[in-house]
């Protein structure tokens, strides 16, 4: 069995070293092909992260979201709790840096619940074809996907260095069931 951490550590490195006018085409290329998912064109209300980093630039599709008249939902770190509260946001421009520097919403805006969306956009260190996610370590995406009541579409863009053949999982992690990549759309079939 792979150790987790070290599969973190050497995915994020993968990430981190791709050059950022290659990551811009490829984050290019991810947003068209995620706007073209059926599952996002149907999608009334969608989670989003805000990226940070060297993550897939979300700004944008956040932004297209809005101006196609979705309702968007972004998260915002609760340290003491240790998990997600999920806010509406009606304006890119009203998110503030909060938690780590990581872009999030005002806690004036409507709260939501997880239960609420359609589905979900999430980020992570890098995944496998059957879904397996590496997270950042803190356990935040996988507590807020286990309160899901409804069965929605986790959907992970990646680029397609953050792309295993296997991943460490564990009983308690979340897997996705989409991942779109710069190459490829993986559906997961969970």
């Amino acid at each position: 069995m792979q150790d987790k951490a070290e599969v973190r550590k050497e995915l994020l490195r993968r990430r981190d070293r791709i050059p950022p006018e290659v990551r811009k085409a490829k984050n290019s290329i991810i947003r068209e092909s995620l706007l073209s998912l059926g599952e996002f064109r149907n999608a009334g209300i969608i989670f989003f992260f805000a990226s940070f980093r060297t993550e897939v630039d979300t700004t944008e599709l956040i932004k297209l979201s809005l101006s196609m008249g979705k309702h968007v939902v972004l998260p915002k770190v609760n340290t003491d709790r240790h998990d997600l509260l999920l806010f509406e946001v009606r304006d890119f421009g009203d998110l503030t840096p909060g938690y780590m520097g990581i872009p999030e919403p005002s806690a004036e805006t409507r709260q939501m619940s997880i239960n609420d969306v359609d589905i979900v956009i999430i980020p992570g260190a890098g995944y496998d074809a059957s879904g397996n996610r590496v997270g950042y370590g803190g356990g935040y995406y996988d507590r807020l996907l286990a309160g899901l009541q409804k069965d929605i579409p986790v959907i992970a863009p990646a680029y397609e260095e953050q792309i295993l053949d296997s991943v460490p999982a564990e009983p308690h992690d979340i897997r996705v069931s989409i991942i779109v990549t710069d190459r490829r759309t993986i559906r997961c079939g969970l």
